[in-house]
């Protein structure tokens, strides 16, 4: 069957819609489910129809997947109109048009397949063979558009191209940046036409002495820049890092906390390094170079185990999709790298994340494809760059457990700065869960029963020195040993059913216990995690902790054992240590260091349980639960100041550190002009170092542009008045909203209430935690249609940039208050003896950051205008301070503020349809 003869079908929240030889015509739920299970329909996202119709089951022709196949690594938003786009179609005018726009794209697109100038035509005929055996949908209409090649095609593995060794770079010369050479740097980079921004150029001065030669030990030149919205940020650092990067020879790091800014990074630093710059001065490999943790690039490997049979049915289509993006990604990253977001979703079942290293089971120089895996490539590409883009876990990661010297970074500018205190949270906390112990366990173990997969244990993995070295060999079998007392598969439901096996699942059992009985919400939070304090514990619990701990040091001796023997091996270079398998056992030593410090942090957690706390550490244990099921138990230690192991880890190390943002001081600092927290949370005083500051406020005019509306009608906890106010904002904006909530519960409420009344009023309607779709791709759609909204929670308040018209109204459903955890409650109290006002004090800090940073999404450019609004009279005045001096705010009923709303966009609307007095002067 030709492709415009194939029935096509859309869904929405405003109706459903089949086209076929008859023409399109509107069709039930019920109706378009049976057509579906009747023949193969043409549709665009699965999943995301699939939830559309109530019909969980449904499958067909998806233009995702043939868009995957046609044209790998090639950005598309996955809607009618990202479509239309990236295939040179006209957009469909409304839902009923877009049946005709899926015929048209899936002939384009089988007509690409046909084209002698395909640019992606290698290795697509190997592929399809494979996914004709696999029963692809596609595979069939496909199979008569692409000729067999006359040469036969090279595997992917043996098509990706393999990394060189480079070699050791000097250190980097000590040199002094001038403020003349840092503004004429600045001007390069911004252009001869651009405006001149005297905060700018003061901003890139400022920066400028992070690059200072140092003067001591363990004393860091460190930065605070504050810079407001619209003052350039990005070139002002980026004039003093390329300058001393081609003077100097060395390398900067600039840290994100969000991968929308990296890929921001990666597009504006191609100005500020320039490849040919680098080819002149004799550096090899590119100048900048985006690195990411391990777990967010493709394993060859894994990817080589699914490719032979290790994924069957829908999850072996994906892994042939993904080896077609693999032979033409930039770099192999797929998490927020060019591996479209919506490939992962297509297929419900074993995900992306199943093709990458997630456990930290790498095998070094043992893996066939080492030579050309792109971790590796992305790491030694990293040691000879001017600039390494990167995030904050992965920078502190690196400052503390580099395998070698020349990969820690020392001079760093941390973007996003005020998500440093909480990056640094994650990395140096401590979690016994078991969870984390059953992943332990495999890494030791290696494959039990009749698990499947390319898992291998320790033995495994270093069988050549076990057959070498005798004590490393009793080291091996005595760590296996040790390791079978821990938690393995099926723990979860030992523990709940009272029959743990082991002094772990003991442990645990006892803790969820523990943790039930202290419960004081009385079934209230059945959906949610419940913890209790480290104190006051029984002695059977004591018992029961110090069994688990002389298990935990079972495991640790010989691990550290087998740790020495093969530093001994390395030192003694036996014939067989070639470079390949000195690099693997180099690999071996830093895994197992990595491992061997988890379990002392875990001894060290035990060890104190009965005793005085600690007064660095804050210790509770948890239940963690998600929608009423129990998904982990344990033990949870988290550094009561977190900076203080930053500042050994990282700063210590560093000679210049920046740290910038747009709020990186509290709203009520900001106004006085003080530095107290900000400079606390740099980690700069445990250095007794004493950071430069600098702050420039927002070029924008807030005063014309934006409002603040605090709604005092909307009863809190009333989830229907809730709906009604968010339905009738949206509607009164004509969509580009921007919904931000504090419970998922609320949200998904929400969104079912008015998901299909703003459709029918051509206002699409999307949601984290609802549509099948990741967070990344949501923004991406939400940005490319104007009349578009989006509903999420905390990771959309500071991960969204959408300048322009498609973000004109953000909504925040209640004041974002903190969580009253144990780790809250204990800083809060930490906070008060420290600096005085209380408690309050310190929560007013953390709601002042997020409603500043939620505020911050809503003005992206000098042109930007709408609305924030507030969803609660509880809004505290001392608050206020959180939005840019001179922003109007108001307090006001639900509808006076969508008078307000609707006004705009009516006035809004009246200037675009009318040139401006400029625009006619100019005539």
């Amino acid at each position: 069957m030709a492709a415009p003869s194939l029935p096509a079908i859309h869904a929405s929240h405003s109706g459903c819609w089949l086209r076929d030889l008859a023409g399109t015509r509107p069709v039930g739920k019920g109706e378009a489910i049976m057509a579906a299970a009747d023949t193969p329909l043409l549709l665009l996202n699965a999943p995301l129809i699939a939830s559309r119709l109530g019909y969980p089951d449904l499958s067909g022709l998806d233009l995702l997947e043939l868009f995957a196949f046609v044209h790998p690594a090639r950005f598309m938003v996955p809607t009618p109109k990202g479509l239309a786009q990236a295939l040179g179609l006209a957009e469909p005018a409304s839902d009923d048009g877009v049946p005709a726009l899926l015929q048209a794209a899936a002939e384009a697109l089988l007509a690409v397949c046909e084209d002698p100038v395909w640019p992606e035509r290698e290795g697509a005929w190997s592929a399809l063979q494979s996914l004709v055996r696999l029963r692809w949908p596609w595979a069939g209409l496909l199979a008569p558009k692409i000729a067999q090649p006359q040469r036969a095609e090279r595997w992917l593995f043996s098509r990706l191209p393999e990394w060189e060794e480079a070699p050791e770079r000097p250190q980097p010369a000590q040199i002094v940046l001038g403020d003349d050479a840092i503004t004429a740097r600045l001007a390069e980079l911004t252009g001869s036409a651009a405006e001149l921004r005297p905060a700018q150029q003061a901003y890139a001065r400022a920066a400028g002495a992070m690059f200072a030669p140092r003067g001591g030990q363990r004393q860091p030149h460190v930065v605070l820049a504050q810079a407001g919205t619209g003052t350039g940020k990005t070139f002002g650092y980026l004039a003093p890092a390329s300058l001393w990067a081609e003077r100097s020879g060395g390398t900067v790091w600039v840290s994100t906390y969000t991968k929308a800014l990296q890929r921001q990074l990666r597009r504006e630093s191609r100005a500020a390094f320039p490849p040919e710059r680098a080819v002149q001065a004799g550096r090899v490999g590119p100048p900048v170079v985006v690195r990411k943790g391990r777990e967010n690039y493709l394993c060859l490997l894994n990817l080589e185990d699914a490719l032979q049979g290790g994924f069957t049915g829908r999850p072996a289509i994906m892994a042939q999709l993904v080896a077609r993006w693999a032979a033409y990604s930039q770099d192999g990253d797929m998490i927020g790298g060019d591996l479209p977001g919506w490939l992962g979703t297509l297929f419900r079942k074993r995900g992306i994340t199943a093709l990458t290293d997630q456990r930290g089971e790498c095998v070094y120089a043992g893996c066939p494809h080492f030579r050309k895996c792109f971790i590796e490539r992305a790491a030694r590409a990293s040691a000879g760059a001017e600039l390494v883009i990167a995030n904050h876990a992965l920078v502190m990661i690196n400052a503390a457990r580099a395998r070698e010297q020349s990969q820690r970074p020392t001079r760093i500018v941390f973007d996003e700065g005020h998500h440093v205190f909480e990056a640094a949270d994650s990395t140096f906390a401590a979690a016994l869960t078991g969870a984390e112990t059953v992943e332990l366990r495999r890494w030791v173990i290696g494959p039990e029963g009749n698990q499947r997969g390319r898992r291998r244990g320790l033995a495994a993995r270093l069988a050549d020195v076990a057959s070498y070295d005798d004590e490393g060999a009793r080291a091996i079998a005595d760590a296996r040993e040790a390791a079978s007392a821990l938690p393995g598969d099926g723990w979860l439901a030992r523990v709940v059913e009272g029959a743990p096996f082991g002094p772990i699942e003991d442990l645990l059992a006892e803790t969820r216990e523990l943790v039930l009985a202290r419960d004081e919400s009385g079934g209230q939070e059945a959906g949610y995690g419940l913890e209790t304090e480290a104190a006051q514990l029984g002695g059977s619990f004591i018992e029961v902790a110090g069994r688990a701990q002389e298990a935990l040091e079972a495991l640790r001796q010989p691990l550290m054992r087998l740790a020495l023997r093969l530093e001994a091996l390395i030192e003694d270079g036996p014939d067989w240590l070639d470079g390949p398998a000195r690099a693997r056992i180099e690999g071996a030593r830093g895994a197992i260091g990595w491992r061997t410090d988890l379990i002392a942090g875990w001894i060290a957690l035990l060890a104190r349980l009965g005793g005085p706390g600690d007064p660095v550490f804050v210790d509770w244990l948890a239940l963690e639960r998600s929608e009423g099921r129990e998904w982990d138990i344990g033990l949870h230690r988290r550094y009561l100041d977190p900076m203080k192991p930053f500042a050994e880890a990282v700063l210590a190390g560093a000679h210049g550190v920046m740290m910038t943002s747009a709020t990186l001081t509290d709203g009520a600092e900001t106004q006085s002009g003080e530095w107290g927290s900000a400079i606390q949370r740099s980690g700069a005083p445990y250095l007794d170092v004493r950071p430069q500051v600098f702050a420039a406020a927002s070029p924008f005019d807030y005063a014309r542009n934006a409002e603040v509306l605090i709604v005092t009608d909307v009863p809190k906890g009333d989830i229907p008045a809730l709906a009604n106010a968010y339905g009738r904002l949206i509607e009164a904006s004509g969509g580009g909203a921007l919904g931000l909530f504090t419970a998922i519960r609320r949200l998904r409420a929400v969104y079912g209430r008015i998901a299909d009344r703003l459709a029918r009023g051509g206002l699409p309607l999307f949601a984290q935690h609802v549509d099948p779709i990741d967070t990344g791709t949501l923004v991406d759609i939400f940005r490319d249609d104007p009349r578009a909204s989006l509903l999420g929670t905390d990771a959309l308040r500071d991960g969204v940039d959408v300048p322009g018209h498609s973000l004109r109204l953000v909504v925040m459903e209640q004041v974002p208050w903190p969580k009253p955890s144990i780790l809250h409650r204990a800083r809060r109290l930490a906070h008060a003896e420290k600096f005085g006002g209380g408690g309050q004090a310190h929560d007013d800090r953390i709601i002042r950051a997020r409603l500043a940073q939620a505020f911050g999404r809503l003005i992206r450019t000098g042109t930007d205008r709408g609305h924030f609004v507030v969803l609660s009279s509880a809004f505290p005045s001392r608050l206020l301070t959180a939005f840019p001096p001179g922003t109007p705010v108001r307090r006001v009923t639900l509808d006076a503020a969508l008078q307000s709303v609707a006004g705009r966009v009516s006035d809004e609307a009246s200037a675009a349809a009318q040139p401006s007095q400029t625009d006619e002067s100019r005539l």
